[in-house]
């Protein structure tokens, strides 16, 4: 089967209809393929975006491929598909589509001398490249009431949910009106994990070229937001990829009435799937999920490397970020909201 593949950048536009059409209607495709990411990752970060697609014998799209280009002298030069979320990669319609974009972009990447390419896989490639597969994706099947999924929980759960309630808490879930209480959140819990912090003109962005997938969900104590999330709906699959809470106030357990909104609101929205996001397993965060009655579902990432080359460690784990993570956690909010933003545009 014949397949064509084509290269467009982010000053262009033409494609955007087909290649939203083809998402909507491939299987295998996330929300993180379409094409508004272009436009949100370039004001926000200012990287270069190239989506691939094939294009087979009758003219019509066969598969797609994003890829960001990140270049720093910290991190390196990389290409990855696509950073700050976890889904992306290829999503073709066949292996001879895969294939052609996958040839592609070990050519896109060898122009711009790339250190190497990034695929965040559902499914693993077989094609001899490394690959990890630390990560999985913690997945819980929602059922048609929010009743009946309250129901299946055990009581140890409901207890804890309940808690926060007694204790006064309260939650809101909205649009851009709840984006200051959910980054001041958000910034707080990232400052004291040691990351930086994405700035909030991220998730504006996200908001107004999303408006009807995304959402905030804020819980309150006193009228003051001490737990929040941020939502991405697409398809039949509810994510929640940004959740923090204030460790001061965690013996009330706001996390827990937190997702229990979210999931909540999945319920009532006709989502079939709750996406906990991604986790080590054996981990807090897997054990956490793992509560809610979450399945982990295994997360192939996928690396093309030059000759030479080892695969790139930009994570917490690695040794040589340990001084420059406990020097984060003891700066001033404030300061890591106008710094963070700098340091993490580079860390995918």
């Amino acid at each position: 089967m014949i397949q064509d593949v084509f290269v467009m950048t982010e000053e262009e536009n033409a494609c955007d209809d087909e290649l939203d059409d083809y998402v909507q209607r491939s299987r295998e495709a996330t929300v993180y393929h379409r094409s508004r990411w272009r436009k949100v990752i370039k004001e926000c970060f200012g990287h270069d975006s190239y989506y691939l697609f094939s294009r087979n014998a009758e003219g019509r799209i066969s598969g797609i491929l994003p890829l960001v280009h990140l270049k720093s002298h910290l991190f390196g030069n990389m290409l990855v598909s696509v950073p700050y979320f976890n889904y992306g990669g290829v999503c073709a319609d066949n292996g001879s589509a895969q294939a052609r974009l996958i040839d592609e972009a070990e050519r896109v990447a060898q122009e711009r001398h790339a250190h190497h390419i990034e695929f965040r896989q559902e499914k693993p490639f077989h094609n001899g490249y490394a690959v990890k597969t630390t990560k999985v994706s913690m997945r819980v099947d929602l059922p048609s009431s929010s009743n009946d999924l309250w129901k299946s929980f055990p009581s140890k759960l409901r207890s804890q949910v309940t808690k926060p309630q007694k204790e006064g808490m309260t939650f809101r879930i909205g649009k851009g009106e709840e984006l200051e209480g959910f980054y001041d959140v958000f910034a707080t819990n990232m400052r004291d994990l040691g990351t930086p912090v994405y700035p909030m003109r991220f998730f504006r962005c996200i908001l107004e070229a999303f408006p009807e997938n995304s959402w905030i969900c804020n819980v309150f104590l006193a009228g003051i937001p001490v737990a929040s999330g941020f939502l991405i709906g697409f398809k039949e699959r509810m994510e929640i990829p940004w959740a923090s809470s204030l460790k001061k106030h965690n013996r009330m357990s706001p996390n827990m009435l937190l997702y229990w909104c979210c999931m909540k609101f999945a319920c009532e929205q006709g989502y079939g799937i709750f996406d906990f996001g991604r986790s080590t397993p054996g981990e807090g965060t897997y054990r956490f999920k793992e509560q809610w009655g979450a399945k982990p579902v295994q997360m192939y990432w996928n690396y093309w490397l030059p000759e030479g080359k080892k695969l790139p460690e930009i994570n917490p784990r690695n040794e040589k970020y340990h001084l420059a993570i406990r020097c984060w956690k003891r700066l001033p909010v404030a300061l890591t909201k106008q710094i963070g933003p700098w340091i993490i545009k580079n860390i995918p």
